[in-house]
């Protein structure tokens, strides 16, 4: 009788042991290639650039997109149209590569490294950086695209919380664009000239020809636009995606 409840726990015992071995193994990644502008590759990177005439108007904004491990782009182009490796509206302007060690793969609940397991759960899991990616894809690619309710950073902040990057499943426009901002890095010199030289041309034309009265509408349209985001964010409930 000693024996069989032995063998039990030493069974039990092994199966533990095997779990844990599993889920260690789902963590382990492996390593991903050198960021190569000139070839347009980022691995695990958020990619910026900015867009025509919104972006001269408000420089902050622009077109984001994620890229896979092998550092093909992501982007949510258009209505059902998730495009790979060919990033809309010109090449990558700004990056900020992410640690895939900070985002939660988990095989099952009990797996979860991240602080809201059940939230995550809710928004969709995945064993890895790809993985993540390709279920996001699937999801927008029935999506219809609209500035204001559901956009590339709809997209970018979508995939973040199926990655739970940073232990959160919190991710939206405001705080994906903030973190881009903050963090990101420019490609080169010329990113920077390409990136603002359209906006202070216009401020320019806009001031010969209207007065400083031109600087007023700017700043106006840029608080009505960060205003409309903040509020459709976390004023109300579903109408941004």
């Amino acid at each position: 009788m000693l024996t069989e409840v032995f063998s039990s726990m030493e069974a039990e015992a092994d199966f533990d042991v095997e779990d844990s071995r599993s889920n260690n193994e789902l963590q382990e990644l492996w390593p991903v290639g050198e960021i190569d502008p000139k070839r347009g590759r980022f691995p695990c990177c958020i990619v910026w650039t900015p867009l025509p005439i919104v972006s001269w108007l408000a420089p902050y904004i622009g077109h984001v997109g994620i890229c896979q491990e092998d550092g093909s782009v992501l982007d949510f182009a258009g209505s059902n149209l998730v495009s790979m490796d060919n990033f809309a509206y010109g090449s990558v302007s700004r990056y900020l590569q992410l640690d895939r060690n900070k985002c939660c793969f988990p095989a099952n609940l009990a797996a979860h490294v991240c602080e809201w397991p059940y939230k995550h759960t809710e928004v969709g899991t995945a064993t890895s950086w790809d993985g993540a990616l390709q279920l996001c894809t699937r999801h927008f690619q029935h999506k219809y695209y609209n500035l204001f309710t559901c956009n590339c950073y709809s997209f970018v902040a979508n995939c973040l919380n199926r990655l739970a990057h940073g232990g959160s499943a919190e991710w939206n426009v405001l705080n994906v664009a903030a973190l881009v901002w903050l963090h990101g890095e420019w490609v080169d010199k010329m990113s920077i000239v390409r990136s603002f030289t359209p906006f202070v041309t216009v401020t320019c034309i806009g001031i010969f020809m209207a007065g400083w009265s031109f600087l007023i509408g700017i700043l106006a349209f840029c608080l009505l636009l960060i205003g409309w985001f903040v509020f459709a964010v976390y004023c109300t409930k579903g109408l941004v995606c």
